[in-house]
């Protein structure tokens, strides 16, 4: 895992023109640019973002994104099942968490429901970007929780020379599941043409333990009659993903179109469509005899990317990225289709970068997001919806090496509307920032914002039965925006063979948008009503992650790794739901060159804070091994051997609806090759 870090647009500057010429571009050893169109160095910003490479890909499991995102400080997953999964940033989910596709939203069905995939897999990333804390301003209210942008570079902005490629297989024990996945890039003068593609399938995974928890159990009145290993039914998975894309490169940028198509169907665990007042003990028979529920899923998306240089007053360069998507999601009961999602839209962003001066860099930027969702069968809960967004912002920044502020100010529109209703909200967010760099190696910042997110078609109009969540929703047409106000420290240290990152947040919510039981059942589903409320909340917690090189002999190194986390949620109508536990995690890395190895044991604690119709979860402790080897010297193939919870422990993620009735897979081994060219 590389750590990086981000600017987080924090902070308000004046725009302003000077005669002063452009000065060059400051050099720096990594950056990434998720939440500002400008370059940052790593040793120079207030907030943090992990950037998953192409070789931790390689080496991460074959699972959606939650999953493979999991295991970094302050982020979980909603885990429900292997099919489907959704990152959780600092206790924060859904529709407060922000999945892009290079820069752009998804334009699916993810965030309505744990049960919807995210319609774009990790393996056909070349890098993944996870920012942490509040990113509204260059994106949104939907980033108020984070951002995990998926960058697959389909379009390339760079001159590319012959033909390059990667090809990766892998097989797992615990689902007997298989994964391949292939790109390959070819440029020809300034044309470059890209493909790639990728087929995932597996099985009913195993568990080291009964599906469902022993607190589950006794609150049904059954008797948990021990630990005795099983597998969770109805979570086979398979997904085919393909795409390509073409771009030009020449002296003044770049511009290029993209196309990728996705068709998954998987198994939804525990998802039934009646209530059980009596529990049934022949559930996982049952689900295996008809079949249980299957979401088949397809999405086409066309996307299309460019940069120009330019002389333009005080700008040097523009940005522009597009992307249309038609996203089909239907739930198949024993074969006949139950329910029908469809999702189609657009959304478009344009960027000014300024010329940087006398260390101050900006941009000014456009976006806009026009969508329609409908919803057809027995789970219907949410009307259709047509969404309208349109946001202006800007981002500012000056660095002045000793210190610096940075900043930003954005304006946002956006309007829903149904058959039977509208709402339209104006919002503005801001933000502000400064940092220090004391000494040689340490960086501190500080930053405070405010944030604005309108409510989703969901929380507005819901009104019906929602298995997945075992609950009957009823949305509230009269909510009003959400707002955060945040404040975020960062200190960060890195010389000789010591790294160190430390992030300390609160933040105070005025109108948290929350969905609690109203204490009545509905007859007809038997599920408890849960109402669309707002109250106010107050979330606060810590990310630390620690490195020291205790050897090192040329390409040869050993170190020892560490990272742990913890939030803490609470509202006025007590703490909120699905809020994860504290997790630590200790690490060994030896690199020999042409091999490494890992060996990581990884403790998540109790959560026994919870919300009404929500049972504790025990904490459990992971044991994960990693090896890998480049036998030849070119080192363009690469083999490795994994295995995961090697003590087979029952793990269960609190942040999931499903974490009393399907647990997380249990031992497994995972082989596979690697060839680049």
């Amino acid at each position: 895992m590389t750590k990086t870090h981000l600017l987080a647009a924090a902070g308000v500057a004046a725009l302003t023109a000077g005669s002063a010429h452009a000065e060059a571009p400051k050099e720096v050893s990594e950056f990434v640019v998720t939440a500002a169109p400008y370059v940052v160095s790593m040793d120079s910003v207030t907030t943090s973002v992990e950037v998953m490479k192409r070789d931790d890909l390689d080496a991460a499991p074959s699972a959606g994104l939650g999953d493979v995102l999991a295991g970094l400080p302050g982020v979980r997953s909603t885990f429900f099942g292997p099919g489907a999964s959704r990152p959780v940033i600092r206790g924060l989910a859904g529709p407060r968490v922000l999945v892009l596709s290079n820069g752009v939203g998804m334009i699916d069905a993810s965030a309505l429901s744990p049960d919807h995939q995210v319609a774009n897999d990790p393996q056909e990333a070349e890098r993944i970007e996870v920012l942490r804390g509040p990113s509204a301003l260059a994106y949104g209210g939907s980033a108020i929780g984070g951002i995990v942008n998926i960058i697959d570079d389909r379009i390339s902005s760079k001159k590319v020379e012959g033909v390059h490629g990667r090809l990766l297989a892998s097989g797992t024990s615990v689902d007997e599941g298989s994964a391949v996945s292939a790109s390959v890039k070819a440029g020809v003068g300034g044309w470059v043409f890209s493909l790639d593609g990728l087929h995932r399938e597996s099985s009913d995974y195993d568990i080291p333990s009964p599906a469902e928890s022993r607190r589950f159990m006794a609150a049904e009145g059954e008797e948990y009659l021990g630990k005795e290993p099983s597998s969770v039914a109805n979570t086979a998975v398979e997904l085919n993903a393909y795409g390509g894309g073409v771009s030009y490169v020449g002296d003044k940028g770049f511009l290029g179109v993209a196309v990728k198509r996705t068709d998954t169907t998987y198994g939804v665990p525990g998802h039934t469509h009646e209530a059980h007042d009596d529990h049934d003990h022949d559930h996982e028979d049952e689900e295996g005899e008809e079949g249980g529920v299957q979401i088949d899923l397809k999405q086409t998306r066309y996307d299309l990317r460019g940069g120009l240089n330019l002389d333009l007053g005080p700008f040097d360069q523009l940005k522009v990225s597009a992307g249309y998507a038609d996203y089909e999601h239907v739930e198949l009961e024993g074969g006949e289709v139950g329910t029908q999602f469809l999702s189609e839209g657009w959304e478009a962003r344009a960027e000014l970068v300024q010329k940087a001066r006398g260390g101050w860099q900006g941009a000014v930027g456009l976006q806009a997001l026009s969508r329609k969702l409908d919803a057809n069968g027995d789970e219907a809960y949410v009307p259709s919806t047509e969404t309208h967004e349109l946001g202006v912002f800007t981002l500012q920044r000056l660095d002045n090496d000793a210190w610096g502020v940075e900043g930003g100010l954005r304006l946002d529109r956006r309007e829903l509307e149904t058959d039977a209703a509208s709402r339209d909200f104006t919002n503005v967010s801001a933000s502000i920032g400064g940092f220090l760099r004391p000494a040689e190696g340490w960086f501190l910042g500080l930053s405070a914002s405010r944030t604005a997110r309108a409510p989703t078609e969901a929380e507005l109009f819901a009104d019906g039965a929602h298995a997945a969540t075992r609950g009957f929703e009823v949305g509230n047409p009269d909510l009003d925006s959400e707002v955060s106000y945040s404040l975020d420290a960062t200190a960060h240290y890195g010389s000789g063979p010591w790294e160190m990152d430390l992030h300390a947040f609160a933040v105070k919510y005025d109108g948290f948008i929350d969905l609690r039981a109203n204490g009545e059942v509905d007859e007809e589903s038997g599920f408890a009503i849960f109402d669309y409320v707002q109250t106010d909340a107050t979330f606060y917690g810590a990310e630390a992650e620690i490195s020291y090189r205790l050897w090192q002999d040329g390409e040869r190194s050993f170190r020892l790794e560490g990272a742990a986390d913890y939030v803490r949620g609470d509202t006025d109508l007590g703490p909120p739901a699905r809020i994860p536990p504290w997790s630590a995690t200790g690490r060994a890395v030896f690199d020999g060159g042409w091999w490494t190895g890992k060996l990581e044991l990884r403790q998540v604690g109790e959560q026994d804070r919870v919300a009404e119709y929500e049972l504790p979860t025990d904490g459990y402790r992971v044991l994960n091994v990693y090896l890998s080897a480049a036998p030849f010297a070119d080192r363009k193939l690469r083999l490795f051997l994994e295995g995961r919870n090697l003590n087979d422990a029952e793990a269960r993620e609190h942040a999931s609806f499903l974490k009393d009735l399907a647990p997380l897979p249990g031992r497994s081994f995972r082989m596979g090759v690697g060839y680049r060219f």
